[in-house]
């Protein structure tokens, strides 16, 4: 039987039955029609536990008399609207959330706010044509775990998921990365670094197996010296669900792996469907103020229990976006560390005196800090620089350019890294060194990464 008064799709009213739901509602509708609105719902088989009322005044009169009777109705008053909700979520046992309001109580804005707040307790949250899912994130792990995610791709996750390999294994514990890519391998890959050695010819052996030789778990594998899993995963929703990966499989490996610590890393936005302890939350500073503060963007900083800000320097980001940056921050986690970072190039093998032709996959704006801390801190003489790693027609010109007068290839492990960059640095006879970026703290002391670090470790525990 066609209903012709409830809008809402198929989907949402069979996800809504016999659920508690909490409705949002404002000012800007009359108090009968939201009424009427509500029995409708009700004769759906769905369970009005609250109505939260967001604001708006032109039909307010007589809103308790009206709906007060029969619902519990709850007022923000001056309360901040974003942590009124909140507390709303986790006082009352709610299931869902269902938005009756609109324009111009509730722009777009304010509304991705509300779905995120809603998602970061994992209620979905459901509108007149849209219906927003908290990410799948299962209860897999049996070790003490956290996950790095992010707000964008190129952003540092993987150079993160090192440094926080290392700092904990300097404190005898032993951590099992498991990485999720674009590229990763049909099953998941256990690399089990702290029992071999990996060099350039591992990683051509990989790639002539087919393999994606400069996927993140052999980055991690050959800068952390720690046992990596390699999955990989398609697709990314916004508030970070893969369509489809084998990253269960891979953490249902790490079970069973020796170690003490699972770091699950993200891919992009995109965050492992596994759940843990904790998350850290990557956010490139040079990314457009909207990507990290709109949208999802929002939800990723929510659940964060340390947020670490890249790239946090000119040309990519300048000193007053960085302080809006900080400001925002400070309004949404006041109670969160946040620490500025930049990168710097750390070579794994000695370029002392050599000529140098440096191949990366980072910006253009990078290029001139990268080659003077390079010049400036290990001695070499660079020869030449590109950032075409994921550009293969240029990087093929660049290399015949640039290796001719070099004695070493260094190179970051990525996109064409290994099966493009290493193999023609081999066929020209010229060395290969691998670059990894360190993070280095910019306001503050570098060993405040390390506590940072540490305390997470010591809160799970």
């Amino acid at each position: 039987m066609i209903n012709n008064k409830l809008h809402l799709n198929q989907y949402s009213l069979d996800n809504l039955k016999n659920k508690n739901t909490l409705c949002l509602i404002d000012g800007e509708h009359y108090p009968p029609v939201i009424k009427s609105a509500l029995k409708e719902l009700e004769s759906r088989e769905i369970q009005i536990d609250s109505l939260f009322m967001l604001g708006g005044t032109e039909k307010i009169s007589g809103l308790n008399k009206i709906l007060g009777e029969d619902y519990h109705l709850i007022l923000h008053a001056n309360q901040n609207i974003i942590n009124k909700f909140e507390n709303t979520l986790q006082e009352r046992k709610i299931e869902a959330v269902l938005d009756l309001s609109d324009e111009p109580v509730v722009d777009y804005r304010n509304r991705f706010r509300l779905a995120s707040c809603s998602i970061k307790y994992s209620l979905p949250y459901f509108g007149g044509d849209f219906t927003f899912q908290p990410p799948e994130r299962k209860p897999v792990l049996k070790k003490p775990s956290l996950s790095i995610i992010g707000t964008g791709k190129r952003i540092g996750k993987t150079a993160l998921g090192v440094t926080i390999s290392r700092i904990l294994q300097n404190k005898g514990i032993k951590p099992t990365i498991v990485c999720m890519g674009r590229g990763g391998p049909p099953e998941p890959e256990v690399v089990p670094a702290d029992q071999m050695e990996i060099d350039t010819n591992t990683l051509f052996k990989v790639a002539e197996q087919g393999q994606h030789a400069a996927s993140d778990y052999w980055e991690d594998a050959l800068f952390s010296g720690t046992k990596t899993i390699g999955c990989h995963r398609c697709g990314g929703g916004m508030t970070g669900n893969p369509v489809y990966s084998n990253v269960i499989k891979g953490a249902q490996k790490a079970n069973e792996l020796e170690g003490d610590f699972v770091i699950m890393e993200g891919s992009g936005p995109t965050f492992p469907p596994v759940s843990t302890d904790k998350n850290i939350t990557l956010i490139g500073a040079n990314q457009p103020l909207w990507k990290i503060f709109d949208y999802f963007g929002i939800y990723r900083i929510m659940v964060a229990d340390l947020i670490i800000i890249t790239l946090s320097e000119p040309p990519m980001a300048e000193k007053k976006k960085l302080n809006q940056i900080e400001q925002k921050l400070s309004e949404l986690k006041p109670d969160t560390k946040k620490l500025f970072t930049v990168f710097r190039p750390a070579p794994r093998g000695n370029i002392s005196g050599k000529k140098v032709f440096v191949a990366t996959a980072a910006s253009n704006n990078t290029q001139n800090l990268m080659v003077n801390y390079l010049q400036n801190n290990y001695d070499c003489q660079l020869q030449g620089y590109t950032n075409n790693l994921s550009d293969r027609q240029k990087l093929s010109r660049d290399l015949e350019n640039g290796l001719k007068n070099s004695d070493v290839l260094l190179t970051e492990i990525k996109a064409a890294s290994i099966d493009m960059a290493a193999k023609k640095a081999k066929e020209m006879g010229v060395e290969v060194t691998f670059l990894h970026n360190e993070p280095k703290i910019i306001k503050g002391q570098q060993s405040e990464l390390k506590k940072a670090i540490l305390s997470i470790y010591n809160n799970i525990k």
